[in-house]
């Protein structure tokens, strides 16, 4: 498999304002002592200091600056990555504020920034003209002519890696040069700059950065000058930030030892956002240069095995989450628990409210789903008052366990909501006996006993509905959907299905949030008991009135069918690198155990399509769903054998 996992470092060295020697031997220090990076990133101006002045008029400095650069690519010949960092450039009579690239002992091509700051504390235009007309130039340095313009792009074609530049106020203009280099192919943008920090403006850094990273789908790599840049009434805190897709990946400020903040990345992430994202439209106006360099992927190879990508992702520490579904940090999966409830709740409001229907009908079965649609009912009781909520148990005698019928029970009454039971076993037994089967359990992969009971339950709630003017809210959930853990026709069915977005992994959550903060004990109770109780569809005898049928028996466990499920479906991932990270997620399984796994998985995921193609309505939650009419579309036909070949041979 490609190898698109990159790793990057941003420096905000130790520095002296005009002594380019001491900032160039600092500078070489930093890039030696981290070889293993695949970009290198320094700040703007690194080589001379951002607050010169009217020093940058003095020929001995810019000499100095542009001779300590050939320095550091004389010395940096043996070393196969992306080098960036600042100096001025003085070209054509005008002085530049510039970003030179750096790989293999070569001065690849030099960037001018574009937008001179010329306000409050800011005095640039004094100095530097702007670089906005220097396209297609070169510019002679030691005998050679080098790239020179805001119309440079570099990029290593082998594993897809494309970096523009941006320098510091570039960031904060609206026609930033990186939407334009972006749409041209640049998935990583630098920023070299030399910010200057002011009370809340580390806050307003972060989330410009984060909202660039976000919008165009990029890596964006932002190191800022050391606090030794400060001068006279100006304070540098030297602020670093990687962002990559709108999320924050690493953050550092006023660093005092460490003076690197470095980062392991999968570019490739960022690509299938672009590919899947159709209003992503790329730009043929040719307005660019793509200058050949070395972004050095982790490991240095560009093919990669299976267990060759484990061993560098266990080497490197990364963390790969078990539940991606479920964000870490309590105060965020708190948050994401009850946005998620009000977007359900919403959903049904708005249903209720178009079509005039106030009568809710539920079957409840004392299982994590089916408690999640109810409480979602109960909210939004809470928003419509005039909702009649109708809760139906619907045990079958001697499959139904005790505990969840009590679950069921207790539930309803906690949430006031009168409980009605309508045992099943007298209709199975009449359907079953209409087509000839024995009227008892066969044992394993009697589907007909097992489904005629989701199909009974389905069938007198639909009646239900009718009954009492109403419809039926169905209570599966996103993981169930995905494997075709599902009665065709059964449970299957709904008028309305408020889970139908929600992994299993998070539904867990979800409810566990909700009794951890309603000010019920008894509800606060069930819930809880709900939440331990193991996932079983009841359709088999229990013994002694306990639970013998446990879905992850059957299908594999649902962290891991979820974990599946994320990558498959989020990123596009192939089934070696969604291998590759669940070992490292899951350590504990040996590599055949997890591919016996995953190959269940997608032989679910791929033979059940014709379940998901005729789905109810159920409103979306998350970037992952199933629903045919526009989230995921795949043929019923589709065949898994290539996916499965793949697999084998990872």
């Amino acid at each position: 498999m490609k190898n698109t996992w990159i790793k990057v470092k941003l420096f905000s060295p130790r520095m002296k304002i005009a002594n380019i020697q001491f900032n160039k031997e600092e500078i070489l220090k930093n890039i030696k002592q981290n070889i293993d990076a695949s970009i290198l990133l320094f700040p703007e101006l690194s080589l001379t200091g951002y607050t010169c002045q009217d020093l940058f008029f003095q020929k001995s400095l810019l000499d100095e600056s542009v001779r300590a650069l050939t320095d550091i690519a004389t010395e940096t010949k043996e070393i196969e990555n992306t080098i960036i960092l600042g100096l001025p450039i003085s070209y054509q009579n005008k002085l530049y504020n510039c970003a030179a690239y750096l790989s293999n002992g070569k001065i690849l091509g030099i960037v001018p920034k574009i937008h001179i700051p010329n306000y409050s504390e800011f005095y640039e235009a004094r100095w530097f003209a702007s670089g906005k007309d220097i396209r297609n130039r070169t510019i002679r340095l030691n005998g050679e002519e080098i790239p020179f313009g805001i119309d440079l792009l570099f990029e290593d074609r082998n594993n897809h890696a494309t970096i523009a530049t941006e320098i510091c106020e570039d960031l904060w203009v609206p026609n930033r040069p990186s939407i334009q280099a972006s749409l041209n192919g640049a998935n990583i943008v630098v920023n070299p700059s030399a910010s200057d920090e002011t009370i809340g403006k580390k806050n307003y850094r972060r989330n410009m950065v984060k909202q660039v990273s976000g919008e165009e789908y990029c890596l964006y790599l932002y190191t800022s000058s050391a606090m030794e840049e400060s001068s006279t009434d100006l304070v540098f805190s030297g602020h670093q930030l990687i962002a990559y897709n709108g999320s924050l990946i690493k953050e550092s400020i006023y660093p005092e030892e460490n003076r690197c903040l470095s980062a392991v990345i999968d570019l490739e992430k960022s690509n299938y956002n672009r590919i899947h994202q159709s209003t992503f439209i790329n730009k043929e106006e040719n307005l660019y240069r793509y200058i050949p360099t070395n972004i050095k992927p982790l490991g240095g190879k560009y093919d990669l095995s299976c267990n060759e990508l484990v061993k560098i992702l266990k080497e490197e520490n990364l963390p790969v989450d078990r539940n991606p579904f479920v964000p870490k940090e309590d105060q965020e999966r708190k948050e994401h628990c009850e946005e998620i409830l009000k977007i359900q709740t919403m959903g049904l409001v708005t249903r209720l409210r178009n079509t005039g229907i106030r009568n809710l009908i539920i079957g409840v079965s004392g299982g994590l789903d089916s408690t999640l649609a109810l409480l979602v009912l109960n909210e939004a009781k809470k928003i419509q008052k005039d909702i009649q909520i109708f809760g139906y148990t619907l045990p079958n005698r001697g499959n139904t366990s005790d505990i969840t019928y009590t679950n069921s029970i207790n539930l309803m009454k906690a949430l006031n909501i009168t409980p009605h039971t309508i045992p099943i076993e007298e209709g199975v037994k009449l359907h079953l006996n209409q087509i000839g089967h024995s009227l008892s359990y066969e044992g394993k992969g009697d589907v007909t006993y097992e489904n005629a009971q989701a199909r009974m339950r389905t069938y007198l709630l639909m009646d239900l509905a009718n009954f009492n003017n109403g419809i039926v809210i169905g209570t599966g959930d996103l993981s169930e959907l995905a494997l075709g853990w599902c009665t065709y026709n059964g449970d299957h069915m709904s008028m309305y299905g408020v889970n139908a977005s929600v992994p299993k992994t998070l539904v867990k959550y979800i409810v566990r949030n909700y009794a951890d903060t309603i000010a019920s004990p008894e509800l606060s109770k069930t819930l809880h008991s709900i939440v331990d109780t193991p996932i079983s569809p009841e359709l088999t005898p229990s013994k002694d009135g306990k639970i013998m049928q446990k879905t992850e028996d059957a299908i594999g466990k649902y962290d891991l069918n979820d974990f599946f499920l994320y990558y498959f479906l989020r990123y596009g991932m192939t089934p070696e690198e969604i291998l590759s990270y669940s070992l490292v997620a899951y350590p504990e399984i040996a590599k055949e155990t997890m591919k016996v796994n995953m190959e269940r998985f997608y032989r679910r995921f791929f033979s059940q399509q014709f379940k998901r193609s005729c789905l109810p309505d159920g409103p979306k939650v998350g970037s992952v769903t199933l629903s045919p009419r526009g989230d995921f579309r795949m043929s019923s036909d589709c065949n898994v054998e290539m996916i499965l070949d793949i697999l084998n041979k990872a």
